[in-house]
């Protein structure tokens, strides 16, 4: 078979098996992007995921592809990136969609709602459903093109100076919390602040804040919030399954060829597996080094778990009355919600309650 037509015929994949890949790789140009993070090099699943897929894009290329990772405030704020990557200030950008939803609360959806998907149902809704596809539609007018880039998991719900035991606890309670889910939180009495990573720890110990939510047992420990808060809540049902993106410039990515953005592709995907996949090998042992320091575990009370879902439900048939972007796209995610909670109840949930309630 003559080379070229092979190469054209098996595609990237067979092209890689066959081990011809260097053929293809040097008739790519030389290229090299920056990608803006919005997480410190501290937290190293999280802001890892950066530092993984540019690792793995380099690879693929034999070097020929070479992205610079900065993490938040090298280049940008981290609130800055999609400005950054609209702009083409840099060509791509890590981030949570859901810190955007000041400039429109679609973007929540493309990363975590409150009583919205876990983390395998995001992705199927990504992948297989309309999510990449309707995400991708609204991110057009920013200039975006979107990659899931990772997923942490259903979240923790934060440190606490007192432990919840009533709605009315929440009251005027000051608490920094990520993206979308403080619209809600303010709906059932608290204040919601809206703080990077970086600067949560400072704004706690000062008494600046009274709680703070971040990811996990692995990153809080990090953080070290609990030196300044002894009250650890859960669920975080803001975020019952965050989805992290890459968000790359449009006319930076349709600069690519076609085997480049092949490889931008999959290397954002091998990124999306390997964060969960740190964070659920790794939140484990730090729960239990958290608990044997003195921390106090508590589940939020039904009475505001209620109240939230109420008002969030409330919530979001306003924003579908107001907002056609948001209405587009909810409706597909709540059609997809709801036959995958109807599916997790007789499969995941079933056997999940079962095997935790077992001394193994």
């Amino acid at each position: 078979m003559e080379r070229r037509s092979f190469v054209h015929g098996a595609g990237l994949a067979g092209v890689l098996a066959a081990g011809v890949a260097p053929a293809v790789v040097h008739a790519q140009a030389a290229l090299r992007w920056r990608l803006a993070s919005s997480f410190p090099k501290s937290l190293d699943t999280i802001f890892g995921a950066s530092e993984v897929f540019a690792k793995k894009v380099g690879e693929m290329t034999g070097g020929k592809f070479q992205i610079s990772v900065h993490a938040a405030g090298e280049l940008m704020p981290a609130f800055g990136v999609v400005d950054g990557v609209q702009a083409a200030t840099v060509e791509i950008a890590h981030t949570a969609p859901y810190y955007f939803f000041g400039k429109d609360p679609t973007f929540a959806i493309g990363c975590a709602i409150p009583f919205g998907l876990n983390s395998r149902q995001m992705s199927a809704w990504m992948y297989e459903g309309n999510g990449l596809k309707l995400m991708r539609e609204f991110y057009k007018g920013y200039n975006i093109i979107n990659f899931p880039g990772g997923n942490t998991g259903a979240q923790m719900g934060g440190f606490f100076r007192k432990e919840v035991k009533s709605l009315a606890d929440m009251k005027g309670l000051k608490f920094r919390i990520g993206g979308f889910g403080g619209k809600v939180i303010e709906r059932i009495g608290a204040v919601a602040q809206n703080i990077p990573g970086g600067e949560i720890y400072q704004a706690l110990e000062k008494g600046t804040i009274d709680a703070a939510e971040w990811v996990g047992p692995y990153d809080d420990e990090k953080l070290g919030l609990n030196k300044v808060a002894p009250y650890y809540a859960y669920p975080g049902w803001w975020e019952g399954g965050p989805q992290l993106d890459f968000f790359v410039n449009d006319k930076a990515y349709n600069a690519l060829s076609a085997e480049y953005k092949a490889i931008v592709e999959t290397a954002a995907s091998h990124a999306h597996v390997e964060m969960q996949a740190r964070y659920d090998a790794r939140n484990p042992a730090a729960l239990k080094r958290l608990v044997a320091s003195g921390t106090k575990l508590f589940r939020f009370p039904k009475e505001m778990m209620d109240a939230a879902f109420k008002e969030a439900m409330a919530l979001y048939g306003e924003l579908s009355a107001s907002n056609p972007a948001w209405k587009k796209v909810y409706e597909d995610y709540a059609v997809f919600r709801r036959d995958q909670n109807l599916w997790f109840r007789f499969t995941e949930a079933g056997f999940d309650d079962f095997m935790q309630a077992q001394k193994l």
